[in-house]
């Protein structure tokens, strides 16, 4: 009787063995997060502005709430920030297929999108990414620790 038992046992445990190494895992998660190449600037505010930076919010997302406050000291003469919230400015969000939240959107006068990333961002980021879309070179030009330029501790 035991040896039937101990037989039952590792016949359940083979096949249980090989019922688990021939399933798949799940895929990896992948992220939607479409962001627009081209915006009419006459869908926002501030069309006269030379930059646009708009962010697509959703109230129910912290994350949005914190993007959304590290843009707003982006407004500037030049630079219009606009936070597009799905509740208030649904149409918008299906008009640019607006998938995901924060998706955040430089975009010059022309409505050209210069720069987008969908997810939370870097205050330090979002500067840079301004910065480098206003001036391309702007960036390039700040020296780092391992130029020839950069002050060492050994001289």
């Amino acid at each position: 009787m035991q040896t039937l038992v101990a037989v039952a046992v590792l016949l359940t445990a083979a096949v249980l063995s090989v019922v688990l190494r021939r399933r798949k895992p799940d895929a990896p998660a992948q992220a939607q997060g479409v962001v627009p190449h081209q915006v009419d600037r006459s869908d926002f505010d501030a069309t006269q502005k030379n930059w646009l930076v708009a962010i697509f919010t959703s109230s129910t997302c912290d994350a949005c709430k914190d993007v959304a406050t590290k843009a707003q000291v982006l407004a500037s003469k030049e630079v219009a920030v606009q936070i597009i919230d799905f509740v208030e400015m649904r149409e918008l969000h299906k008009r640019y297929q607006i998938d995901s939240v924060p998706t955040t959107v430089i975009a010059d006068q022309s409505g050209v999108v210069r720069f987008a990333t969908v997810g939370p961002i870097t205050a330090t980021d979002l500067w840079a990414a301004l910065a480098k879309c206003r001036d391309p070179q702007v960036l390039n030009d700040v020296a780092s620790c391992r130029d020839a330029t950069h002050d060492s501790l050994t001289n």
